[in-house]
């Protein structure tokens, strides 16, 4: 039997029992061990993955960055593999990774990025503006910590060079279209407490142009019609997303009652 990779999976959840069975599945076996940060669960998330042979340890909310830093620090390995609870290693990238671990040169790098991949109604997208969207996951931990705004695009940041993989992490954060849609305000509520924590205001010109500019790049020049219609809903979307955003701040700033009779 092939040992376990030296690594860490670590993954922050939030009543994710019904996404940890793929996740964890997708990793079990051939990681030295699994770490499992619940916060706030009110599902059955500590369970599931406790069954599933993870290490589990309950944290309180702090943010995206702060609670991701903690469940970081929480790894026992000095690599660790840091997912979320809807996404999934692919075989592809499962043997990419084996392969890096039998690099004698693997501790010249502080990280490993990989191409995101997300399953949407019926396909895996491989274009516009959610492909390939390479994420850094795979860290040394000496050597990384979750960086960037406390509330949204939280990254990992690293000091050393950073190796790129071909294979794909999948994405399951869409399972279905209602569920994409349903996101969008959530994003913009984050999006509003950023912009107000930087102290920037609502801009009629980035209300008007940025969402048809988010369009045009994602369907043509980064060739989302090759997706079919899903890309053409995903361009439309996310253009969409950007107005909403925008408008929020419209709102923040301008909004009121209306008058009483």
């Amino acid at each position: 039997m092939t040992a376990p990779l030296p690594l860490s999976v670590v993954v922050v959840a939030r009543n994710e029992a019904h996404n940890l069975p793929r996740c964890l599945g997708s990793v079990q076996g051939w990681t030295a061990e699994m770490v499992v940060a619940i916060n706030e669960s009110t599902d059955d998330s500590i369970a599931v993955a406790t069954a599933a042979g993870a290490r589990v340890t309950t944290l309180p909310w702090a943010g995206f960055r702060d609670t991701k830093n903690a469940a970081l620090a929480l790894a026992q390995e000095s690599w660790a593999l840091c997912l979320d609870a809807d996404e999934e290693v692919s075989p592809e990238l499962r043997a990419e990774l084996a392969a890096f671990f039998a690099r004698t040169d693997r501790d010249r790098f502080a990280g490993v990025r990989f191409p995101r991949q997300v399953w949407f109604i019926d396909r895996w997208i491989a274009h516009g503006d959610w492909y390939p969207d390479y994420s850094l996951r795979l860290v040394r931990r000496a050597a990384a910590r979750w960086a960037g705004d406390a509330f949204v695009h939280e990254k990992v940041s690293c000091e050393g060079p950073v190796l790129t993989l071909r294979g794909a992490l999948r994405h399951h954060s869409f399972p279905t279209l209602a569920s994409q849609v349903a996101k969008i305000n959530g994003f913009a509520d984050l999006y509003v407490r950023q912009q107000q924590a930087r102290g920037r205001r609502f801009s009629v010109g980035a209300a008007f142009f940025r969402p048809l500019w988010r369009f045009f790049r994602g369907y043509v020049l980064k060739r989302g019609f090759l997706d079919g219609y899903p890309g053409f809903y995903i361009a439309w979307a996310n253009a969409f997303g950007v107005l909403v955003r925008q408008s929020r701040l419209y709102e923040e700033e301008h909004g009121r009652p209306a008058p009483t009779l």
